[in-house]
Parts: structure tokens; sequence; C-alpha cells
């Protein structure tokens, strides 16, 4: 080739050379003297001038790990020596490599075309903005022509696979480093994407419509397919490119008013950028019902192969869904200044093909059991979860309801619920797709529910009872583990602690759901542990309680979620949704949330009892009752004038639910009962459970430390029927028995102790110890 760059080479110090790295190469595939086989690789990269000899072995060597590294020091040379070489060898070597690409489209060691193609990619990005347009236009029609199909399926695949390629070289997450500054990589992002982005989208889209037909029509596997998949990849590749942001108008008070969301949403798990290319992506991805195609080909695509049910796994398959699913990231100037029709359309379309993947859930559900493909469930919620993060709840649930007799919001409470069914069903099991599906569509209810909400508007009636029906079989289905598993041995340490933080993650996802329907989720609730605390109550001593006490352990953990907040690093205050909720209660003792708390206190205090604390209260158990309460009278035993300030907070009719909430701790001295019930409490927790240090801890850091935050609350303990001083000696026997230990509990205890003296008006440092646990 004119202008390679080298000099004149001799035949037999090229023939040397390669002999030499297939040997090195020979040598690291057997394991044998790595250091001296990586030594002569090395130094293959590392030469000057290597050109000639790269070339010798790409075009002669019957090996192709020797073929690969020859490419790979073509590359590294090219990016070392770029300022000594010339124009004429600067395309020289990016044409090389491009031409050998396509001459060797066919061959078997895709990896070898792959790593050159890279290269090309690599050196065409280097010299980006040397190049003018006019040659790189030059460039890229010939790869036009591949894409096109001018030449065959190999070389339209290797067009394809280049291009894959180049953009991954320009993103900044994925380019090679070339020690250059970041300027430069950010001005050849913003060139290709001004100048050649649009137009590669466009080349992958014809090659999928050329293709389309012989794929549908054919009944074998055909190289074309093989195109297919790669020309979806590489639009999906461009729809994920981070699009610089464009000042265009866009009527966003319209939108907003329509349903649709005009940002972007924090997730917890899913990092989920909206897709923001402008106006002129219009053409080619709305007004040419590009995304109807794709719906259109996957459906039919799927008909045909309905008999196979692994197929939902091939490369075609997972290829055009996974561009569905950013399709659904569609946001922006893109869709026309319509209101948002144009933009909810496309939701529409979209959520009517996606359904016939998911429909009935339960049956679905059962066919991946038996061993079909989850491919299309897992990819359907994170359809539902690009849609949620675009639209507002009541638009969400809406979108179903002209395709079908229930909300979208119906669908989203059916298909959690098969998740949550697979999970417990299978938890000694390494199958995950319940969990991977039972993730992304909690975050889903995080997004419709949770503080991403925008839409403070009240869930409609049928969402509603969709939330409660779910949450119910979610209870249930736990309850039923919980006591599936109380004589198995479980060798997971997590099991046995009360906060996880991914199960706290997962238990506070699920109080969301159950707050959406308070009304009834609550009472429920307060059933459920009424029912089992009877059981216990009836001290039936034929009866091993063992399964009971499981579920109410987990009746436990899923109750302080749905009352409470974690409130970690800010005030506890009681949910809103509980705030705002039960407008129809007007007695305090009517009240679900409070005969629910009232329940559960009234079942913790049976542990003061030395018989029944030493038949039911295991340390376990114990912890989980310590937790409930701290984060419990962190929440609502308030000071008693709060209810003063509430007058100008909320809805109207729901004041008196608020006021309700919060006072009723502290009506007809409740408030100094449960102080004196914490205290005797703590007592029992830090000297009858010797060695329990998960216990203690809790009782020390989040239990005391929810009594002692407030003045208030420490008055009320010093005007019990302790005498004066049995609190702070409680404390500082505490502080003594635990801090050789525990530096933390140590460390906050002896901050508290400074509060505590200040409340009792006692010089801190004088003491007074209780006796040693032995006597």
């Amino acid at each position: 080739m004119q202008g390679f760059p080298g000099g004149v080479p001799d035949p037999q110090q090229l023939q040397a050379t390669m002999l030499a790295i297939e040997q090195a190469c020979s040598l690291i595939q057997v394991h044998m003297n790595p250091a001296e086989a990586e030594k002569v690789l090395s130094s293959l990269h590392s030469s000057l001038m290597p050109y000639q000899a790269c070339r010798f072995i790409l075009e002669t060597s019957l090996m192709p790990n020797a073929r690969f590294q020859a490419a790979g020091a073509i590359g590294d040379a090219a990016i070392r020596e770029w300022g000594i070489l010339t124009d004429d060898n600067k395309r020289s070597l990016i044409l090389y490599c491009l031409n050998y690409v396509m001459e060797h489209a066919g061959s078997p060691d895709g990896y070898v075309q792959s790593k050159v193609s890279a290269v090309a990619a690599r050196l065409l990005k280097r010299g980006w903005l040397e190049f003018p347009d006019q040659e790189k236009g030059a460039i890229f029609f010939e790869v036009e022509q591949s894409i096109r199909g001018m030449h065959g399926p190999n070389r339209q695949f290797a067009g394809i696979n280049f291009l894959e390629t180049l953009v991954s070289e320009f993103s900044p997450s994925t380019a090679s480093s070339m020690g250059l500054p970041k300027e430069f990589h950010d001005q050849c992002q913003l060139s290709l994407e001004v100048k050649f982005l649009k137009d590669f989208y466009c080349w992958a889209q014809a090659a999928v419509f050329n293709t389309a037909d012989k794929i549908l029509n054919s009944n074998v596997t055909i190289p074309e397919e093989k195109a297919c998949s790669a020309a979806l990849r590489l639009m999906l590749q461009i729809l994920s490119w981070s699009f610089k942001p464009t000042l265009e108008h866009e009527n966003l008070d319209a939108k907003i008013k329509s349903g649709l969301r005009s940002d972007a949403i924090n997730l917890r798990k899913f990092e989920r950028s909206l897709v923001k290319p402008g106006s002129l992506w219009t053409d080619i991805l709305i007004s040419s019902a590009h995304t109807i195609w794709v719906l259109n080909f996957y459906t039919t695509l799927r008909q045909k192969y309905s008999y196979d049910t692994l197929w939902g796994d091939s490369p075609i398959a997972v290829s055009c869904r996974q561009l569905i699913v950013q399709l659904c990231s569609l946001a922006g100037a893109v869709f026309p200044n319509d209101n948002g029709d144009a933009q909810i359309e496309h939701f529409m379309h979209i959520l009517s093909a996606v359904i016939l993947w998911i429909e009935p859930p339960n049956v679905i559900a059962e066919s991946i059991r038996n061993g079909g493909s989850e491919s299309e469930f897992i990819d359907s919620c994170h359809v539902l979860l690009s849609v949620a993060s675009l639209t507002s709840s009541s638009l969400f649930d809406n979108l179903l309801k002209s395709i079908r007799q229930y909300g979208t919001i119906n669908l989203l409470s059916a298909l959690t619920s098969e998740a949550v069914k697979s999970v417990l069903d299978n938890q000694n099991e390494e199958e995950t797709w319940g969990s991977d599906a039972l993730d992304i569509l909690l975050e889903t209810w995080n997004v419709i529910l949770g503080e991403a909400c925008a839409d403070k508007s009240p869930m409609s009636a049928d969402g509603a009872l969709a939330a409660s029906n779910l949450f119910k079989i979610i209870v249930e289905s736990h309850l039923k583990a919980a006591a599936d598993s109380a004589f198995e041995d479980s060798d997971d340490a997590e099991y046995f602690h009360v906060s996880v933080s991914k199960r706290d993650e997962q238990l506070a996802l699920y109080a969301l759901i159950a707050r959406a329907a308070a009304d009834t989720t609550i009472p429920f609730l307060e059933q459920l542990f009424s029912e089992r605390f009877a059981r216990l109550s009836q001290r039936d001593v034929e009866n091993d309680p063992t399964r009971t006490l499981e579920e109410l352990y987990w009746l436990l953990l899923i109750t302080s979620h749905v009352l409470t907040d974690s409130g970690e690093g800010e005030t506890l205050l009681i949910p809103e949704a509980l705030q705002v909720g039960f407008t129809n209660v007007v007695e305090v003792a009517q009240h679900p949330v409070v005969t629910l708390s009232w329940s559960i206190i009234n079942f913790s205090r049976q542990c003061l009892d030395p018989g029944i604390r030493g038949r039911y209260f295991s340390p376990r158990l114990m912890e989980a009752v310590i937790w409930f309460l701290a984060r419990w009278v962190a929440t609502y035993l308030v000071p008693l004038d709060v209810s003063r300030e509430i007058d100008s907070v909320g809805r109207h009719g729901s004041q008196h639910s608020r006021k309700l909430l919060n006072s009723f701790a502290w009506d007809n001295n409740q408030g100094e009962l449960v102080l004196d019930f914490v205290a005797l409490m703590s007592m029992v927790a830090l000297t009858t459970y010797q060695g329990e240090i998960e216990l203690q801890t809790l009782t020390c850091q989040k239990l005391l430390a929810s009594v002692v935050r407030r003045k208030h609350t420490c008055a009320y303990v010093v005007q019990l029927g302790f005498c004066k001083w049995a609190f702070f000696i409680f404390i500082e026997w505490t502080f003594t028995e635990i801090s050789s230990r525990n530096t933390c509990m140590c460390s906050f205890l002896h901050q508290r102790s400074r509060s505590i003296c200040a409340v009792f008006e006692r010089p801190h440092g004088t003491s007074r110890r209780m006796p040693s646990r032995k006597c």
C-alpha cells in the first residue's frame, strides 16, 4: 500500500519476527515460560516503526493470536509515533486496517477482525481534528456502501461493527487513552455528534430495513440475521449517546399539564438517562414511524418463532428488545410541540406491543418456571420503569386503559406479585430472574409513589385497590415463607439481624405500596398481628410457637417500615400518607394507626414477664421489638403542643387525622407509660441477654437515643416511679459494662450522659454504679 510507513522490508527479518511472535503466543496458550513470551510480545509493541512486520504477520500468519498481537502493535505504535508520521502514513494505516477488515469479513476469527477494526477507529479519532471533513467523508462513503449491503452480508456486518467501535471510541466513558487533554476528546465527541452521528443511525436503519424481509421469509438462519442484529445494536448504542443539551423551545407547561415529566428523576438502583437528541432527529425517530416499525418487526419475528421457547435469548431478539426499551427514554424537543400528544402516543404504541410479552403475568411466570426464557419479562419491567419515570402516576395508569379494561398500575401489581412469589418460592435456588424483576418493579413503584413523583394528586381508586391487593399478597407470601423457614438452619449471618441494608430497602418499598392504600392495609396488618399474638396468649404447651414467632418477627419489621421512615440524618416525621389519610376517623381509639401501634406495644410488654420472656422472646425477636420501638418512639412520641402547628398544614379534611396521629401517644398520660416501659425494656435487654452485642447496640444507639434526644422526654423519665437517679445510674452502668466491647456505643453513652446530667441537674462525673451482673 502506497504511503505505508516503514522502510523497505527484509523478507528474512519479517519471517523471523513472525516466527518469534507465533512461538510466544503458543507458549502463553500452554502456560509455559509466560514471562519470556510476554517479553517478546512487548518488544513488538514497543519497537520503532513495526508496521511492515505487523502487516506481514496479519497477511501471512495462520495463528489468530499472532495476528491479534500484530494489530494491537500497529495501534500502540501509531499513537506513540503519531507526531513523526506523515499525513500520508496516517491515512494509509487507517485505510489498510479498514480494507483488511472488509477483505477478511468472512473469516471465522472474529476477534482478530474486531481488534483491527478497533485500531482503525482509534487512529481515525486520533487524526479526527487534523483530517478535513472531505477525507473523513471519503472513508465513510465506503463504509456506508458496505452497511447498506452493496457488498454482501459479511462486509455489511464488518462495516456496522466498525461504526460500533468508532462510536464507542468517541464516547468519553469508553474512549481509549491517547495521552491528550480532555478538550481533545470533547471536540471529537461534539464533531461526530453534529456531523455524522445521525447519518450512522440512518445507515443502520437502512441495514435493518434491507435485511428484514429476507430474515422474515427465510426458514433457516442466514448471514443477514447477524448483520441485522449488529445494526440494531448500533442504533441502541447511538441512542445511548450523551447528547449535548440544545437550547430549543419546548412547551413544558403544556406537557406537565398532560402528565409528562420534563426532567430525569434519580432512581435508587437503575441508571436511566433521558435520550434528548433534539428536533433534528424528529424526522427519523418520530415522523417516520420508526418506533412502530421496530415494534412490528419484533412482533412478527416473535410470532414466527413462537414454537421456540429460547428464541427470546437470540442475538436479534435481545438487541431488538433493548432498542425498544431505549426508545422509551426519548424525551425533549425530538417530539413536536403538540401538548405532549406525540410522546403519549409514542408510549401507547410501545405498551401495546410490550403487553404481549407479559400477558397474562401468571401464565408467563409459570412458563419461565418451567424452563422458558425470562428475557421478555425482565425487559418489559424495564419498559414500565422507563415510562413511569417520564409520566405522572395518573397518566401512567391511564396509558393501558385505552387498550385494556384495566390500568397500567394493575398490570404492575400483577407482575410484582409474580416476582414476589418467584423470589420466595426459590430462595434456596440459583434462579435470579424473580429477584431481578422484583428490583425493577419495586423501583417503578418508588417512582410512582415515592418522593420522585411530582404528581401529588391521590392515586385513583383502581390504583389504590391494586396496591392494596398486592400488599396483601406480599405479606401473605412472606408470612408463609417465614413460617416455612422456622425450623431451617440458615447459613446466612444476615438472616439473624433485624436491620440489613438490602432487606430494609425492599421493606421500605413494600411500605410505600402499603401507604398507597393505608385505609385497608393497616387494618390488615393489625388483624394479622392480633391473630398471631392471640395464638401465643393461648399458652398451649402442646403446640410449638416457633412458626408463629417467625411470623411475628416479620410482621414487626414490615409494620415498622409502614408506620415510620428510617429518618437517617433527619428528624423523623409521621409519614405524610398516614397523616392525610383516614379523614373519616373521628375517635382516636378507632384510628387504624393507633390500634396497630398499641397492639404491638402491648405485645412487646409481655417480655417484662420472665416466664413469657424465657419461652417466646429470643434475642432475635427482642432485636425486632427494640428496633420497632426505637423508630416508633422517635416518630410518634412528640411534644404535646405539636398539634397546635397543624392548623395551617395539609388539605382540608385531613387536619383532624393529623392532630390525632401527632398527639395520641401522649393522651391520657400514655406517653409516660410508654417511657416507663421503654426504660424497663432497655434494662431487660441489657441485663438479661448477656453477650448479645447486636441487641445491646440497638438498645443504646437506637432506642435510648430516641428517648434522650429531647429534653421533655428526659424530664418525663425523671418524673416516673423510679428514684431520682435511677435512669442516670442505669445509663452509667450500661456505659461501664459495654465500653470495653463497643467503642461506638461507649462514645454515644458518654455524649448522652452529659445531656442527661443537665436534665437531672447533677454534676457530670459523680458516680454510682449498679451492682455487678454476678450479684
